[in-house]
Formats: structure tokens, C-alpha cells, sequence
């Protein structure tokens, strides 16, 4: 039995057409947007709230968060609102939700002149320096994981994290698919690519956040129970679950943001697959950082990249062959049959407009 949960990172652009980075945006303007949106009850303790109290919802601001000199958060540097689902029994049920989830935060987004833009790397800046500098304390804090360390790098990035879990699996096994999906994670990104711009230009390919982050960032998180079964690594592949509905959790971390949330039903299905597959072998503990930025550059026009993900494909169509969530697999196999990435809509409606706002307009069909 699988449980499956989406967090979608929502980019914005304002009323005059700008996109709504934490150059031009306040806490206070995104706040007033999570504050109209509702709370339900029965999602926790399902659902971590967080230190800093800002995790309450189903909606909360994604940001940099700065302290003074103890945990307690002093201010926010937003980047976006992060959409999470709570966990769901079938994949049906979690793009249910998160559709749901999104037309309530479009609709309370407008009424403060927002507009919800998809994109998976700010399109403008290439760096986020805090100002003020950091402080003691909090320079402090940034030694204490591979992640932290490197947290101005989300602050450019948008991307979802998808969370699968199965039930029965040891610890054992659930690092072991951790690893798998971190060596075919350079294989079935392309599938997710939407970041093809970068210091306000065309970029050389098709995902400047995968070129940009993977390596330094984890492809796959898995949660565990115990110290004991950590295995250290940098970037790190397992982490101590925070509260009990995380254990047990693989969170996958590398693929760009999808508007279209049928491509997200997709890419569950896939990670299902394999989950579920014996056929595969190759495993990393770590990202291959130069595979990565070449699967960035190339996307399916790359050879190794291109079998690759077909081979993964059709182990997944065999594993899934007597389960109705190989249907889910549809719009995938057209991308890879098309060898396209869906960043190569987004490069053909830039090249129509001469605009990435124009562009960025456009990303949410529905």
C-alpha cells in the first residue's frame, strides 16, 4: 500500500506584470494572501507546522528566514507560497487536492493583485546575498547540515518535492530506493524541465535550476526514525523525521515545478514504478553534479540521457502493466516520444512574445 503527498512552490508575478521575487515583495504582502485561506483541523498532526509558526496551513510562505541570536524567527525573506497536500491513499487523490488547493490560492491571489507564474529558477538574479549580513548566530546555524549551508540557493529555485511512501518497507530497503532514484535522477527530470531563462535571458537549455542546484542539493530525501540510521553524506540522502507521518517518507526533490498538475500525476507514477521495479540497478548515495548539468543543458537531446529514460519508462510499464496508474504515464511517454521537455513550450511562446512576463503569463493554462 502507497501514500503519496505534493509540495508545489508557487512563483508570482504582480499587477504591473513584474515578477514578485523578494526584490519587490514584503512578507506582509504574500502573508495576507496565506492569512484568507482556510485552516482544516483534521490535517494535523499529519502536517509539520514548524519552528517559526509559519507552516500552518496548507499554504505558507517559502523564504529565508533570519534570526537574531536564538531559534526564534525575526523575519522572512519571501521567495513564493508553497502548496503541500496532506498524504493521500492513491495519486487520484493528491492532484485532487493540490488542484484544489491551487484555485483557492489563485483566487484569494487576485483579490491582492497576484498572479500565480509558473517557473522553476528566478528568471533576473543568479544570487540572494541577506541583508543585513548574516549574524553570528546564524552563520552558526548554517554549519549545521549540507543543507543549510547551501539555502540561498532555494531562495532562486522553485520546485516540488514528491513524497511517496509504502508500507512494510525496512529502513533497508526505503535508503536503498533513495539511492536508486538519485542515479536515474539526471534520466527523468527532463521530464519536469521549466527553467529556461536566466539573468533575463534565453538560457543555453532547459533547466538552470537542475544546471544550478543538483549536487549541491539532494535528488531524494529519505526520512528515518533513528541517529543510528543515518548515512553521512554531502548533500545529504537521509534525514531524521521530524514527526511520525515522515518516517518512512522518499521525498524526491530534483524535478522542476509542472503547471500542468497531469504531469505530476505522471511523475508519482513513475516514482512508483520505481519503487516497485527489480530490474534497475544503478544506485548513488550522492547526485551525479556533471550528469545532471549535461541532463540541464540537453534534456532528451542527449543520447545517454534520451535511452536512459526510456528504459526506465518501460520498466515502469512492466511493473505497472496490471495497475490503473499506468495510465498516468501518458503524458510522459509524448514528451519522450517528442524527445521535448515542457520548457520547450515556454522557449517557443518567448520567442513568439520577446517577453519572459509575457512568457510567464501564460504558464497557467487553466
Amino acid at each position: 500500500m502507497f501514500h503519496f503527498g505534493i509540495e508545489h512552490e508557487v512563483a508570482f508575478l504582480d499587477n504591473a506584470g513584474n515578477f514578485a521575487d523578494f526584490s519587490r515583495v514584503k512578507f506582509a504582502d504574500f502573508n495576507q494572501i496565506v492569512d484568507k485561506l482556510p485552516v482544516y483541523k483534521e490535517d494535523y498532526p499529519e502536517l509539520r507546522i514548524g519552528d517559526a509558526g509559519i507552516k500552518e496551513k496548507r499554504w505558507y510562505i517559502e523564504g529565508f528566514e533570519r534570526f537574531a541570536d536564538s531559534e526564534k524567527v525575526m523575519e522572512c525573506v519571501p521567495k513564493g507560497i508553497e502548496i503541500r497536500t496532506t498524504i493521500n491513499p492513491d495519486i487520484h487523490s493528491a492532484i485532487a487536492e493540490l488542484s484544489e488547493s491551487f484555485r483557492l490560492l489563485r483566487e484569494t491571489a487576485a483579490e491582492y493583485g497576484f498572479s500565480p507564474a509558473l517557473i522553476s529558477f528566478n528568471p533576473y538574479y543568479d544570487k540572494f546575498i541577506p541583508n543585513p549580513p548574516l549574524n553570528e548566530y546564524e552563520t552558526r546555524r548554517r554549519q549545521a547540515s549540507p543543507e543549510k549551508q547551501t539555502a540561498n540557493i532555494p531562495m532562486l529555485s522553485y520546485g516540488p518535492d514528491l513524497n511517496i511512501s509504502m508500507v512494510g518497507l525496512t529502513t533497508e530497503r526505503i535508503i536503498d530506493i533513495g539511492q536508486k532514484l538519485t542515479f536515474y535522477s539526471p534520466y527523468i527530470i527532463p521530464f519536469s524541465y521549466s527553467s529556461p531563462f536566466y539573468q533575463g535571458n534565453l538560457w543555453e537549455g532547459f533547466s538552470v535550476r537542475t544546471f544550478v542546484r543538483t549536487g549541491k542539493r539532494p535528488a531524494t530525501m529519505v526520512f528515518v526514525e533513528k541517529q543510528e540510521e543515518l548515512i553521512k553524506s554531502v548533500p545529504s540522502l537521509t534525514k531524521i523525521a521530524r514527526i511520525p507521518a515522515e518516517v518512512g517518507r522518499i521525498e524526491f526533490k530534483a524535478f522542476d515545478s509542472c503547471s500542468d498538475f497531469s504531469l505530476y500525476a505522471g511523475l508519482l507514477a513513475l516514482l512508483k514504478g520505481i519503487v516497485l521495479d527489480e530490474s534497475l540497478s544503478g544506485r548513488a548515495i550522492v547526485p551525479d553534479a556533471e550528469k545532471h548539468q549535461i541532463s540541464a543543458q540537453e534534456g532528451f537531446d542527449n543520447e545517454e540521457i534520451f535511452n536512459t529514460a526510456k528504459q526506465v519508462l518501460k520498466a515502469v510499464e512492466t511493473v505497472l502493466k496490471d495497475d490503473s496508474d499506468v495510465n498516468f504515464l501518458a503524458p510522459l511517454k509524448t514528451l519522450l516520444e517528442k524527445r521535448e521537455t515542457p520548457a520547450h513550450e515556454m522557449i517557443r511562446l518567448y520567442k513568439t512574445t520577446g517577453s519572459i512576463e509575457a512568457t510567464l503569463k501564460q504558464s497557467y493554462h487553466s
